[in-house]
Parts: C-alpha cells; structure tokens; sequence
C-alpha cells in the first residue's frame, strides 16, 4: 500500500510538470511569443526658446527701479557692478543708481540675457565710462596708486602675501578696503609678480594721500 501511493504522488507531480511547461493560451508551440506593442517615439526635449524683448534705457534709474522695471520686460538674470571701480557691493539697491547698461537700449535680446548695470551710490558722480579694475595680465604688478585697497587685492592671486598700512599718521584700522584708496606701493608698477608679497598704504578716499 505504502508503495503505491508514493507512486500515486510522483505521477501527480510528473503531470503536473509536463502542464506547467506547455505553451499558454495566446503563444505559439514553437516558443516564440506573442507581438507587443510598438515602443513610443520618444518626445523631443530640446528646451523652448527664450522670448524675445526690447532692452529698455535704465541709465538715470535708480538700481532698485532698474531691476523691476527688467524684471517686468520678463528679463531675469541681473547683474550690477560698481562704475568707479572699487569694487563695492551694491547691499542696499535703493542706495545706487544705474551709470551703464551692458545692453544698448533699443536692442532686442532674450530674456534669458543678462544685464548688468553699472552703477554709482545716489551722491556720486557717474564716470564718463567705467573705471577698470587694476590686472595682473602680462604677469606684471599694476599700478594701484588711487585705486581701492579692494580692488587691488582681488587683482592679485590669494596667496599673494598683502599688506596695507594707513599713510596718515593715525594709525587707523583698514576695515573696509572698499573705502579706502592707495597711496604708496611696493614693489612697484610694471615689477613682475614672481610671487612677491605687497605692501600698500592708503587713506580714506575723501582724505588727500
């Protein structure tokens, strides 16, 4: 008896292989399967082409009133800098207002285009052009004489050994390069870099040197 139902079992299991390793409804005996769906085409991501607007005159505006009217042509990206080049930030926008505009008023650019103003504080002259930032180009030391102690040191690379000095005989902290212009330097204008350290020493900008 106990043979034949181990034999009964094994039939079973046997059957039951054979069933679950024939073809299913809907495929064909010869083991190919049934045809899907075609793939969709994939959708063109290339990215929409910014609008197009006229630039319009911001000179005379004050820089916060620049920026809105910008924005309100549907320009976003904004830039200012400081015309006089002492290379202030401009923190408080109501305090400046607009000298130059990088793009020509009348000009139709995207509103992906950047523009940057430069701009002066409200009771300050604005320069004829922009003041250019001193430049190491050529490897050579620039001259630094009247421009800010700021200025002068973004020009050089950051491991430049740098040192200012008051040129009065106050002996004031420098605290705010920006304010402050340079009086003396060494080593001087045209010497090559080679890696020297600098010494400056400066006054406020509205004192004399």
């Amino acid at each position: 008896m106990r043979t034949r139902i181990i034999s009964a079992v094994l039939l079973t299991v046997g059957v039951g292989g054979v069933a679950a390793c024939q073809p299913t409804d809907g495929s064909k005996a010869d083991g190919t399967s049934a045809p899907t769906a075609a793939a969709s085409t994939p959708k063109d991501d290339k990215p929409t082409a910014a609008e197009r607007k006229t630039v319009p005159d911001f000179v005379g505006m004050g820089l916060q009133s620049a920026q809105d009217k910008a924005q309100k042509q549907g320009f976003r990206s904004l830039r200012s800098h400081d015309s006089l080049g002492r290379d202030r930030h401009q923190i408080l926008d109501r305090d400046w207002k607009v000298c130059s505009q990088n793009m020509r008023a009348g000009t139709t650019a995207g509103t992906d285009t950047t523009l940057d103003f430069g701009s002066v504080k409200l009771a300050e002259t604005c320069p004829s052009k922009d003041v250019a930032a001193p430049s190491t180009a050529g490897g050579k030391i620039p001259d630094f004489t009247g421009k800010s102690v700021k200025a002068a040191r973004a020009a050089l690379d950051p491991g430049t050994s740098f040192t200012v000095k008051d040129a009065s005989d106050a002996r004031r902290w420098i605290l705010v390069e920006s304010n402050w212009k340079v009086c003396t330097q060494s080593p001087a204008a045209g010497t090559a870099l080679r890696g020297r350290p600098v010494e400056l020493t400066a006054v406020k900008f509205d004192e004399p040197c």
